[in-house]
Formats: structure tokens, C-alpha cells, sequence
């Protein structure tokens, strides 16, 4: 009877040691996970900025000794480590502060006034003034330049175009100082052949090293075309910022002898005028029966020039609104190179409540630009809230129900 009891009681001994081993290493587990510093990825997605230097070649990225860092946080009092993320900027780096020096008595009575007159005495305005604008003129003045190379290939017939680099371009994000440059090249007059390169992060000295060959143009027709390089920084969320242009006329370049190595300096986009937009006819018609609006666009006259080629392809997208909020869009067919061009296109809308009051319709005259984003050349509201003749219209469709009234409008800038 004692060997099974004595078996018994060491059973329950080592059950209980068991027990109590695994839970002491779960804890120590947590504990230890818990301590555990997240990824990189995971504060830099968090964060939305990078707060790491790129070129930290250590193993571990948060903090190089942990010892040191446990020894500043206990030597740092909780309220000044709040103050001191605070004063954080967008990047996550922390302020340039200017540190006590121990046994400089004159430091240490001097008064923040003192301090701060003595700074502004340092810098005279004068020379603040001309540091400024030194730089403003310089960042208007100064756009980079290209470097590309020409070249014609008799046996093929082709028209080669190899854009190398780029060098100086300017920072168009003011936040990281940099840009995200692309260039597209159109072949002018004709605008036939348009490419654009890849997009390279975060550079301001782009190496793109892109061959283009153009075939079918005969060699004799290179001397009436010129070359359009358009300089570009890719925007996520928005429109791309235009760096600049280069405008190459290739009149008087010799190619017969085999490759021509140019660089040219970038010059600010020639952009257009806010006036002269051009003009937009359309005819409405409210049916009130149907609860239905009739919109046909019939014509566009003086539209500007979107670009050195001299000629638009226009075309027009129409937009309706019920209380701000876009419920239904059409476009017409493009018209090519054309500053006068004749739509002739019907669209019926079903309006989703009785009568117009909070119905709005929107015409955007666009130019079809294949390989890129199509550029607005001018705007036009009908409504109850247009001012001009957008209104005026509004109010006869609305006054005027099964009648069609057609108008000519003034576009806005885009």
C-alpha cells in the first residue's frame, strides 16, 4: 500500500512542476513579445514617412544599444519626452536644439531676449533680402538640362530617339525635396507618335537611357518635324507637376553621318492664357412629363492651343449633379486637330427628383492626349447657382419646360 501512495505523491509533485514550468515560460514569452519592437515596414506604413535613414546597414534599425537608450529614458523627465515628440517635423526628425554648456556662467545668466536680439543682429535683413531672392531666381531660372541623341537608320527606314539623362531639375516636392520625374516626347506636327518614359523615384538627376524608334518616316521629312520633350514629376494623388519643356526643330540637323549626341537646357512650359478659353454651344431641354433634361452638345469655337503643335482634339464631357454629388457623366467623340469643332451629340438624363432646383450639369472640354492624362482647356456650369449666362439659361429651361433652348457660353478656366 505505501509504494502506490508514494507514487501517487510524486506524480502530483511533478504534474504541479509541470504546470507551473509552462506557465513561467508562457509569461516569459509574452513578456518578451511584448517588449519586442515592431518592423520597419510596419512604422514606416504607420508613420507615412521615413524615419530611418536608408543606409543604416545595422541588423537592427530601432535603436543601436539598448542599454543607452533605457539610460536616457530614465535620465529624461516624462513631460520634456512628450514635449520632445511634439516638436517632431513632417519627416520625424527632431529639431536642432542648441546645447547648455556646464561652467559658461555668461550662458547661463543671459536671458532669452539677449539671446534672441543677439541672433537677429547676427543676420542683417539686407542680406537675408538677397539670399531669398537669389534663390527664388535661381529655382525660376534654372529648370536642369536634357542630354538625348538623335539617329537615322536607312536600312530600316526608322527615326531613332535615345533620351539619356537628365541633371538639375528642381524639387517639386517640397516636403522630401525631390521629384519623381518622367518625360514624354511627341513628334510634331502630326502628333502621331507620342511616348513617354518610366518614372524614377525620388531623383533630381534622372539616368532614363530609353531607345524610341520611329518607323515609316522617310528621311527626307525629317528636316519639317521637331521634337517635343515634355520634363515631368509623377503626382500620386493629384495632377503631374510640369518641370518644363525642350522644343528641338530638327530644320538644318544633319543625321546622314550616324549618331548626333544634343543637350539642351529645360525652359518653363509656355502656358496658356486664362482668357480666351473658347466657346461651347449647347441646347437643354427639360421634359417634365418624363422628368427627363435633354442635353445636346452641338458646337465649340476658338478653343485655344493646347500645346506648340497649334491644334487641339477636342472633345466634351458632361456631367450631371443632383446635390453636389455626381450621378450620372457622358463625353462626346474627339475631334481631331481642331480649334472649331462640331459635336452634334444628343444624351437624355433621368433626374432623380421633381423639378430642377437641385440639379446642376457640368461641360468639361477636354484634349485627347493619347499615352497621358487629357489636359482641361475649359469649364461650364448650368445651374440655379451659375452666375453669367449659366444661370440665365438655367432659369429659361426651367421657366420654358418641352422647349429646346440652345446658347453660347464662355469657358472657364479648368
Amino acid at each position: 500500500d505505501e509504494i502506490p501512495t508514494v507514487v501517487g505523491i510524486f506524480s502530483a509533485f511533478g504534474l504541479v512542476f509541470s504546470v507551473s514550468l509552462f506557465a513561467w515560460i508562457c509569461c516569459q514569452r509574452k513578456s518578451s513579445k511584448s517588449n519586442k519592437t515592431p518592423p520597419y515596414k510596419f512604422v514606416h506604413v504607420l508613420k507615412g514617412v521615413d524615419i530611418y535613414p536608408e543606409n543604416l546597414n545595422s541588423k537592427k534599425k530601432f535603436g543601436a544599444d539598448d542599454k543607452s537608450e533605457a539610460k536616457n529614458k530614465s535620465a529624461m523627465p516624462k513631460n520634456s519626452l512628450h514635449l520632445d515628440l511634439e516638436k517632431r517635423d513632417l519627416n520625424g526628425n527632431f529639431p536642432k536644439t542648441t546645447t547648455k554648456m556646464q561652467g559658461s556662467p555668461d550662458l547661463e545668466n543671459s536671458s532669452p531676449k539677449h539671446f534672441a536680439e543677439r541672433k537677429k543682429d547676427s543676420v542683417s535683413p539686407d542680406s537675408l533680402k538677397s539670399i531669398t531672392s537669389l534663390s527664388s531666381e535661381d529655382k525660376q531660372d534654372k529648370l536642369g538640362t536634357l542630354f538625348f541623341s538623335l539617329e537615322y537608320n536607312f536600312e530600316k527606314k526608322a527615326f531613332v530617339v535615345n533620351i539619356k539623362e537628365a541633371r538639375g531639375l528642381p524639387a517639386m516636392d517640397e516636403q522630401s525635396m525631390t521629384s519623381d520625374p518622367y518625360i514624354k516626347m511627341t513628334i510634331l506636327p502630326e502628333k502621331k507618335h507620342k511616348v513617354k518614359t518610366r518614372v524614377l523615384r525620388k531623383t533630381l538627376d534622372p539616368a532614363f537611357d530609353e531607345t524610341f524608334t520611329f518607323y515609316g518616316i522617310p528621311y527626307s521629312q525629317i528636316q519639317d518635324l521637331t521634337l517635343h520633350f515634355m520634363i515631368l514629376s509623377f503626382d500620386r494623388f493629384s495632377r503631374d507637376d510640369v518641370i518644363g519643356e525642350v522644343l528641338i526643330p530638327l530644320a538644318g540637323i544633319e543625321l546622314s553621318e550616324g549618331r548626333l549626341l544634343m543637350d539642351r537646357e529645360i525652359i518653363k512650359r509656355n502656358v496658356r492664357k486664362s482668357s480666351g478659353r473658347g466657346e461651347l454651344l449647347v441646347s437643354l431641354c427639360y421634359q417634365s412629363t418624363t422628368n427627363t433634361l435633354t442635353v445636346v452638345v452641338l458646337k465649340a469655337r476658338h478653343l485655344p492651343k493646347s500645346d506648340v503643335s497649334g491644334l487641339s482634339d477636342p472633345y466634351v464631357k458632361v456631367n450631371l449633379y443632383h446635390a453636389k454629388k455626381r450621378i450620372s457623366k457622358k463625353k462626346t467623340h474627339v475631334k481631331k486637330c481642331t480649334p472649331n469643332a462640331v459635336f452634334n451629340e444628343l444624351f437624355v438624363f433621368d433626374i432623380p427628383c421633381e423639378g430642377l432646383d437641385d440639379i446642376s450639369i457640368e461641360f468639361l472640354v477636354l484634349d485627347s492626349d493619347r499615352g497621358s492624362r487629357n489636359e482641361v482647356i475649359g469649364r461650364l456650369t448650368l445651374g440655379s447657382s451659375a452666375e453669367g449666362t449659366g444661370g440665365e439659361h438655367w432659369k429659361e429651361i426651367c421657366e420654358y419646360p418641352r422647349r429646346q433652348i440652345a446658347k453660347w457660353h464662355m469657358l472657364c478656366d479648368g
